[in-house]
C-alpha cells in the first residue's frame, strides 16, 4: 500500500512538472509571437498618426517584423528541442496570429471585423492547450491545441475565409454591419468563457477525447456551470463557432456552421452519455433528468424505462 501511495504521489509530481514546463513554454512562446508583431509597430507608433496602416504597408515595417519573427524562431530553436520546440512553435504562431488580429482590429481598415475573428480563433486554440496544462497535465499533448481537430474543421475554417473575402469584394456593404459583428463578438466571448469555465470546473475529469474506461479519480461533476447544462463545454463551443461567423457577417457559413455543429454535438453527446451512464449508472440518470444538455433540440441519449 505504501508503495502504491508513493507511486501515485510520484505520478502527481511528474504531472505538475509537466505543466510547469510545457505550460510555461507555451505561455512564453505565445508572448514572444505576440511581441514579434507588436514591438516593431509600437516602436514606430510615435512617428505616425495612422501608425498601423502606414507602418505595416511600409517596407521598414515589413522588414522589422520579419527580423523579429526570425529572431524569435532562432531563440526557440536554441532554447527547446524535440517535443518542447513543437509546443513552442505552435504557441508562438498563435501569438503572432493574435497580434496580427489586434493590429487589424485597431487599424484604419475595413477588415477590422476579420481582425476580431483572428484574435478569437488564435486565442481559442491557445487557451485550449493552456487550460489543459492547468487542469489535466497528464492528458496534455500537441493535440490539445486542437489545430488538427479534423479535416472537416479545417475545411469549415477555410470556407469562412473564402466567403468573407468574396463577399467583401462583391458585397462590401454586407461586411459593414457593425451591430451584427458586435452581436457575434458577444456570442464568441460568451462561448469562450463558458467553455473555459466548464474545463476549469471539471478539472482532471475533463478530456478532449471521450473516455470509454472510468479512471479511479473520475467523478460526476454537477456543480458550477454543470448545474445549468450537462455539457457546458459543448454549449460554449457551439455558440463560439456560430458567433465567429456572425462576427464576419458570413450568412452562408452561419447556416453551415449551425447545422454542422448541431449534428456534430448531437452525435458526440450521445456517444459520451453512453459512457457516463455506464460509469455512474443511476446517479447520472438522475442528473440527466434534472439538467438539460444546453443545446437546442438535443436531449441526449434516450434511455428506456
Amino acid at each position: 500500500r505504501a508503495l502504491a501511495m508513493f507511486r501515485r504521489g510520484a505520478a502527481l509530481n511528474m504531472a505538475g512538472e509537466k505543466f510547469v514546463l510545457e505550460g510555461r513554454v507555451s505561455l512564453t512562446s505565445f508572448g514572444l509571437g505576440l511581441g514579434a508583431v507588436l514591438l516593431p509597430v509600437l516602436a514606430a507608433a510615435g512617428s505616425h498618426i495612422d501608425w498601423v496602416q502606414h507602418y505595416l504597408t511600409g517596407t521598414h515595417g515589413k522588414i522589422a517584423i520579419t527580423v523579429c519573427i526570425a529572431a524569435v524562431n532562432g531563440a526557440l530553436l536554441l532554447l527547446h528541442r524535440g517535443p518542447l520546440y513543437k509546443v513552442a512553435v505552435r504557441a508562438c504562431f498563435l501569438g503572432f496570429a493574435f497580434g496580427c488580429g489586434l493590429l487589424v482590429s485597431f487599424g484604419q481598415t475595413t477588415w477590422r471585423h476579420f481582425g476580431w475573428y483572428m484574435c478569437s480563433l488564435s486565442f481559442f486554440h491557445f487557451s485550449e492547450y493552456l487550460v489543459t496544462a492547468i487542469i489535466n497535465p497528464r492528458s496534455l499533448s500537441l493535440d490539445s491545441f486542437l489545430l488538427n481537430h479534423s479535416l472537416e474543421y479545417t475545411v469549415a475554417a477555410v470556407s469562412s475565409w473564402v466567403e468573407f473575402t468574396l463577399e467583401k469584394m462583391l458585397l462590401p456593404e454586407l461586411k459593414q454591419l457593425r451591430w451584427l459583428s458586435l452581436a457575434g463578438l458577444l456570442m464568441v466571448l460568451f462561448g469562450e468563457c463558458l467553455r473555459k469555465s466548464a474545463m476549469l470546473t471539471a478539472g482532471s475529469n475533463f478530456n478532449h477525447i471521450v473516455q470509454n474506461e472510468k479512471a479511479r479519480t473520475h467523478v460526476l461533476v454537477t456543480s458550477g456551470v454543470y448545474s445549468c447544462f450537462r455539457h457546458p463545454s459543448y454549449v460554449g463551443w457551439f455558440y463560439w463557432s456560430i458567433g465567429t461567423q456572425v462576427m464576419l457577417c458570413n450568412p452562408v457559413c452561419v447556416l453551415g456552421y449551425t447545422l454542422a455543429s448541431w449534428r456534430f454535438f448531437r452525435e458526440r453527446i450521445e456517444e459520451e452519455e453512453i459512457s457516463l451512464i455506464h460509469f455512474f449508472g443511476e446517479e447520472y440518470l438522475e442528473y440527466k433528468r434534472k439538467v438539460p444538455t444546453g443545446l437546442p433540440f438535443i436531449p441526449g441519449i434516450r434511455v428506456e424505462s
